[in-house]
């Protein structure tokens, strides 16, 4: 007896591994975090994904957290501590038996922040635009970046050097 098997010819083995890899890394993803890590989740039916930046002047958060009205979202900043809720509704429109597969998540999250000592808490704007809510921190004056002229002397006459120091 023989087996048949269906050849695909632009598919390979390697590449349902790689789809199966990727699916473990975001059920572990969203369901473990390493110890020490300065940003906790809370319990939720999703965790909306964020990017953190920053420059001279500012700490930006940004989350992507579309399909959610911005009335359905909350921002605090407590002490050193950022705090994003929300909430993505299912619409109830549609019949349940209609559905063939629903693969986005509903419900709500929070997701909690360390903010550094580096950052104003006290200067926080929000922002929210197309289904991405930008959260940012001016730095605080002691955190930004200082030019220091420095003078160095060479025989008789001083030379002018800019240097560039961190406070």
């Amino acid at each position: 007896m023989t087996t048949l098997t269906r050849f695909v010819p632009f598919r390979s083995p390697l590449a349902d591994m790689a789809v199966l890899q990727n699916r473990l890394n975001s059920i572990f993803t969203d369901f473990a975090r390493p110890e020490g890590d300065q940003e906790s989740l809370a319990m939720g039916n999703f965790i909306p994904p964020v990017d953190v930046y920053e420059d001279g002047h500012q700490m930006v958060l940004k989350l992507e957290v579309p399909g959610i009205k911005q009335q359905d979202l909350d921002v605090n900043v407590e002490n050193q501590t950022l705090t994003v809720k929300g909430e993505r509704k299912f619409e109830k429109d549609e019949k349940e038996e209609n559905f063939h597969r629903i693969e986005r998540r509903y419900g709500t999250f929070t997701r909690t922040f360390t903010l550094p000592q580096t950052v104003d808490t006290g200067a926080v704007k929000a922002n929210y635009d197309n289904g991405v809510l930008t959260v940012s921190f001016a730095k605080k004056e002691a955190a930004k970046p200082k030019q220091v002229k420095v003078e160095i002397g060479s025989g008789a006459q001083p030379k002018q050097v800019e240097a560039k120091t961190a406070a």
